[in-house]
């Protein structure tokens, strides 16, 4: 099969693109499970709920679905507390988390689900913004605004949490929480109020990655299963709680996804995408900036 050059160029500005959305779809993940060590596999439920809050919003006060997002980061900053205090009252303070507990978030992932039906049905939707339909185009590339602009924001909150874990004592905490909570212990900080106060942000982000997801394309509350393994897939591979390795893994698998769509079809792409990360993974077990 021949491959154009110009082709292969487009397929890798795609994939930098997609990589992009992948990330702020994987970074509540790298917080809850990377950093506090809590499998939350219902975390893709809560972006599909953040899809639905920008759709509502957007559908009924014309606000811009980002925006939109914006202004539910507190609202879901507090769900996400709520969920925890829930989690530790139940399984982790029993020391029950490794299997009920993933079955409490398998539970709540279908009742996210179900509740969506029921109020929203199995259609479709979607969000009107000015920057969904235009695209750029530099010669042979083409950059859809409906991923360029989810591409940036998605940076600008990696950028920003990460300087929020590096350059303040709540942040640091949180990184540390998981590895020594005696040494939490010791500098006067509660592990539990850490460990709540972090899995709030995780379930924050769901909100803008929601935004994101409804702006690329429409949804209905089935589609976060689609992104289950990948999320998983792409913290693993990064390296449990590194954002920068996070981002690193999420931009090659757009890259490889979008490359295998562009030449063999969409079909084939979750295969070889999925084939990419176990090949790395048994080259490098810890992930590509994780500790050997």
């Amino acid at each position: 099969m021949e491959i154009s050059l110009d082709l292969l160029l487009g397929a890798v500005v795609a994939g930098i693109l997609l990589g992009g959305f992948y990330a702020a779809v994987s970074i509540g993940v790298s917080i809850s499970f990377g950093m506090l060590d809590i499998v939350n596999i219902a975390h893709p439920a809560f972006i599909i709920l953040g899809s639905y809050a920008a759709y509502i919003i957007n559908s009924s006060f014309g606000i811009d679905p980002i925006v939109s997002a914006v202004i539910m980061l507190p609202v879901f900053f507090l769900l996400g507390t709520g969920v925890y205090e829930v989690y530790y009252a139940v399984f982790e303070r029993r020391g029950d988390e490794a299997l009920r507990g993933l079955a409490f978030f398998f539970g709540l992932l279908f009742i996210i689900e179900v509740a969506l039906i029921l109020v929203f049905g199995v259609d479709y939707r979607f969000v009107e913004a000015a920057y969904i339909g235009p695209t750029l185009r530099y010669g042979p590339i083409d950059l859809p605004l409906r991923m360029l602009v989810p591409f940036a924001v998605s940076i600008l909150m990696l950028a920003g949490l990460q300087l929020y874990l590096s350059r303040t004592f709540t942040g640091r905490a949180i990184m540390a929480v998981s590895q020594d909570r005696l040494a939490l212990q010791l500098m006067s900080a509660n592990p539990g109020r850490i460990k709540r106060i972090a899995f709030g942000i995780s379930i924050a982000t769901a909100a803008l990655a929601g935004a994101f997801l409804i702006i690329i394309q429409p949804v209905e509350p089935s589609v976060g299963r689609d992104y289950i393994g990948r999320v998983f897939a792409i913290t693993v591979l990064g390296g449990l709680g590194s954002f920068p390795g996070m981002l690193t893994a999420s931009i090659l698998l757009g890259i490889v996804e979008s490359i295998t769509s562009t030449f063999y079809g969409p079909s084939w792409s979750p295969a070889v995408a999925f084939g990419f990360l176990l090949v790395t993974l048994a080259v490098r077990p810890s992930g590509i900036m994780g500790r050997r």
